[in-house]
């Protein structure tokens, strides 16, 4: 029992280091539907096995004001990818994992004479979705992301940046 618990042991190790030259580290630009606006992110992908890596990200949506109002809007993801297809210069993704949301709304009620307010809500959600990456040959690696958070009233996001091979 020892010598297959080794065996298996080592092969994971093996595997994971391996799998060390597809680490890969980037940048996006990002709209969310229930937000309404466009984003920058960075997101990251460490491989764990064949066809599985945990991605992180992070994306910061452009702050606006809706009626006198500032938005501010930030979202942190933590993502599990699937690869499922790799064709050619294609490689398809389905993607799950969670995500925290923070909005902050304030208002600045100096020039109606009201009183300035200002409340900050986070939630955590579900993250449903996929992408694809498109190899071009060299480090870097253009992407496409369309996921669904699945987080009070819900929003889409679309996103589509570069990750660099390190």
């Amino acid at each position: 029992m020892k010598k297959v618990i080794l065996t298996a042991l080592m092969s994971c190790i093996f595997q994971f280091s391996n799998a060390q030259n597809d680490i890969r580290i980037g940048g996006m630009l990002a709209y969310g539907t229930e937000v309404e606006n466009i984003g920058i992110g960075v997101n990251a992908e460490f491989p764990i096995i064949e066809k599985l890596t945990v991605s992180p990200s992070f994306i910061y949506y452009l702050p606006k004001k809706v009626s006198g109002v500032s938005i501010n809007w930030f979202e942190f993801n933590g993502n599990a990818n699937y690869y499922f297809l790799d064709e050619g210069n294609i490689n398809v993704y389905g993607q799950a994992g969670l995500n925290y949301t923070n909005v902050r709304l304030s208002y600045d009620g100096a020039y109606s004479g009201f009183l300035s307010s200002a409340a900050s809500d986070g939630r955590l959600g579900l993250n449903l979705g996929g992408g694809a990456n498109f190899q071009m040959g060299g480090n870097i690696l253009p992407f496409a992301e369309l996921k669904y958070v699945i987080i009070d009233e819900g929003q889409l996001v679309l996103a589509a940046g570069v990750k660099f091979n390190l």
